[in-house]
């Protein structure tokens, strides 16, 4: 038998609790960052600028109806994030005064993104920020987990195959804290096809598609 060396005891009971408190810094570290309110993507809109860019998604949406009514086909009309934004929040709002769904905890139609951590509850989503940069789309909300106030902030491509809109992500967030989207996209599709029926696009469009920080919706 061996002889047992004190010095090397010491050394690897030194070693473990080093490896301990760091693992315990890692951890509290990560809980700071995840509940940590992230720099916003975008600004929040103005009453006034809500109504104004609402009005605009309405009469860019309407062109495409109007093209289909007259035969036209291929046509296309670009939505900006503050026109996509401020439909969210009027239709948000009309809900809540008919008593049904508060703005506050109103759910958008891409929340299957932010409950791919199984923790976040898609009826106490929040509306979304939304903000286009380049081909990415990136929408952020606030929700709770574990009871506290948390943002969740989701980034990637925007799409369409048969009918229903995808998304394949490229970033995920919770509060600061950066989760690989390896971890999260297999529960962040199958959420989506569980509520594909609300991922179903307008019969009179056939793709949508972000490009040049603008949303591109092209007609039948």
């Amino acid at each position: 038998m061996g002889v047992w060396d004190k010095s090397d005891g010491l050394k690897k009971i030194r070693l473990g609790r080093i490896l301990s408190i760091a693992t315990l810094l890692i951890s509290v570290a990560a809980l700071v960052l995840a509940l940590k309110k992230p720099q916003p993507v975008a600004p929040r809109q103005t009453p006034a600028a809500i109504a104004a860019n609402a009005q605009s998604f309405q009469t860019k949406v309407s062109q495409l109806e109007q093209a289909r009514d007259q035969g036209q086909t291929g046509s296309e009309v670009r939505l900006t994030a503050d026109e996509i934004g401020a439909a969210i929040a009027q239709a948000n709002g009309a809900m809540s005064a008919q008593g049904k769904v508060p703005s506050s905890v109103a759910a958008p139609a891409d929340t299957s993104a932010a409950t791919a951590l199984g923790s976040v509850d898609p009826s106490k989503l929040g509306e979304p920020i939304i903000s286009f940069e380049g081909d990415i789309v990136r929408g952020q909300f606030v929700t709770e987990v574990a009871g506290k106030q948390t943002y969740v902030t989701v980034a990637g491509h925007l799409g369409s195959k048969g009918g229903y809109a995808t998304f394949e992500p490229t970033e995920f967030k919770v509060g600061d804290l950066q989760v690989p989207v390896s971890l999260v996209n297999d529960a962040l599709q199958k959420k989506m096809l569980e509520q594909q029926d609300r991922l179903k696009l307008p019969d009179f469009v056939s793709d949508v598609r972000v490009e040049n920080g603008q949303l591109v919706v092209k007609q039948k």
